[in-house]
């Protein structure tokens, strides 16, 4: 019986010198691993991200593929890419879904778990 699974893993890095903290401007990258751990060969087509700072204030963002691309995943492939988000606070998060459609035309949502963007901790 076929599978359709996508495993997603991120790492985050604040970047203080795209940062402006004085005007509430906090620059954060993201780097995200997209493997197909399913049976199946499948495109991720489009992505869907909700980001909240620690204000609650909320945007959403929707668009076709990432980075420019729409990978097609054979079984054990991967793609990774780097992109970035602003936020008006020092802390927020982020999570989505990639929507992704098998060569056999089946239609699957790939989950993105909850990361957060902080500011690194510093020592006193």
């Amino acid at each position: 019986m076929p599978s359709y699974e996508f495993t997603v893993s991120v790492r985050t890095q604040y970047l203080p010198e795209q940062s402006d903290p004085e005007r509430t401007s906090f620059v954060f990258t993201y780097s995200i691993t997209i493997k197909n751990t399913g049976t199946v060969a499948a495109q991720l087509i489009s992505r869907h991200w909700v980001i909240t700072d620690a204000n609650n204030h909320v945007e959403e963002v929707r668009g076709l593929g990432v980075v420019g691309h729409q990978p097609l995943l054979a079984p054990g492939e991967q793609f990774e890419y780097t992109s970035g988000a602003a936020l008006q606070t020092q802390q927020g998060s982020m999570v989505g879904e990639y929507f992704c459609v098998a060569e056999d035309g089946h239609q699957f949502e790939a989950k993105i778990p909850e990361f957060v963007l902080s500011l690194p901790r510093t020592l006193h």
